[in-house]
């Protein structure tokens, strides 16, 4: 499964918790298979410039058409986030350029990494959508990495070097060449995708149909 998303996104975090419970559901049913989870870059805003920000009623307002409809907005996303048991403080949000954080998650994804991909997913989604953090900020991005286990001085070192740039710009682009135009989009086994945060039993559901042609495939 290939979990195509971006850490400004309500959906992808709402879509994380529900993902989450469908799986657990399916692991609970101990169907004997293992599912490997991967986390792949989209950008919301590619054009959001590079060490700025922004709070995110406004730029919602910009995008919705005014401070009041940013505000439903952001009332519905923070009311589904609570439901998924989410602490949404959309009033300390600050919207920033992604693509450092999509770094650091390439580099949580590398093989000789011992910090998970979910685990460097999940501090992120919580620095922007819980702590207010500048999510853009290499400085802030290195304290979230040393709270899930990374060092420190090695994400800092990582971001002034241009490791995992060229990889993830292949990976935003091959995003786009295969019709990836919103998030959270779920990829099976590369072949067919899930769009949107689907409730926990949509997810078993599609991970049982998983499950099933692997073991039919033994």
């Amino acid at each position: 499964m290939e979990i195509y998303s971006d850490v400004v996104c309500p959906w992808c975090y709402i879509g994380k918790r529900r993902f989450e419970a469908g799986l657990e559901i399916v692991k609970s049913e101990d169907l004997g298979v293992d599912f490997d989870i991967s986390y792949h870059p989209f950008q919301l805003d590619p054009t959001a410039p590079p060490g700025a920000t922004e709070p995110v009623l406004q730029a919602y307002a910009k995008k919705f058409g005014g401070a009041e409809q940013a505000g439903e907005m952001i009332a519905r996303v923070s009311e589904m986030a609570d439901a998924a048991g989410l602490d949404f403080n959309m009033d300390v949000a600050l919207r920033a350029n992604t693509l450092l954080a999509h770094r650091l998650l390439w580099l949580a994804g590398q093989v000789e990494t011992a910090v998970s991909q979910d685990a460097m997913k999940e501090r992120l989604l919580r620095a922007y959508f819980t702590d207010g953090l500048n999510i853009g900020d290499p400085e802030v991005l290195a304290d979230c990495a040393a709270d899930v286990g990374f060092e420190r001085q090695s994400v800092i070192n990582f971001f002034e070097s241009d490791r995992g740039a060229n990889e993830v710009a292949a990976e935003l682009a091959q995003a786009q060449s295969s019709g990836i135009t919103a998030v959270p989009t779920y990829v099976v086994n590369g072949t067919w995708a899930i769009p949107g945060a689907q409730e926990p039993e949509t997810f078993a559901q599609v991970l049982r149909k998983i499950a099933g042609e692997a073991t039919a495939d033994a």
